[in-house]
């Protein structure tokens, strides 16, 4: 008799176990996040030099209208009638200035010329002249002048990154 109510137990026990939950409501969706604010992008246009400046901004996303490009600071020049850009993008780590620096490459037609003494590419983006660098965390150029004329000014700039 004890064995029968033994028995009778550990199946019941068995049946119990094998049985499924009770249905329950489905969870609730969860609520919209919110969007996640942008990323914070330094003022670095107090590194810009002086002579022939007429404009600066800080771009928060996309600088010189490329997709891959986060912000940045950007200074306007306007030097004996002619007008270029200078950009300065602060990035994590001198990895992520590499990473960037590829990305920048693919965005220049046809082969842009390696520049070996400053660690950068010079090219045609659109319809004109790109002259970019990295510099430990930073990646940095001028836009719309010559490789003879943009080469002096980015050394300066490089100067000023540290």
């Amino acid at each position: 008799m004890k064995r029968a109510v033994v028995l009778a137990a550990i199946s019941l026990f068995g049946l119990a176990a094998c049985s499924s939950a009770p249905e329950s409501a489905p969870p609730a969706a969860p609520a919209p996040a919110a969007p996640a604010p942008p990323p914070h992008v330094p003022d670095h246009t107090s590194l810009f030099p002086d002579a022939g400046k007429v404009a600066t901004s800080v771009v928060p996303d996309h600088l010189l209208d490329m997709k891959k490009m986060p912000g940045g600071s950007l200074a306007e020049y306007n030097v004996k009638g002619k007008k270029y850009r200078m950009f300065i993008i602060d990035t994590d780590s001198n990895q992520n200035a590499a990473f960037l620096m590829l990305d920048m490459k693919a965005e220049m037609k046809e082969n842009p010329e390696y520049l070996s003494h400053m660690g950068g590419y010079f090219g045609m983006y659109g319809d004109q002249p790109l002259y970019c660098f990295a510099k430990l965390h930073y990646v940095a150029g001028i836009v719309g002048l010559p490789r003879d004329k943009a080469d002096p000014l980015a050394i300066g700039l490089a100067a000023q990154l540290h």
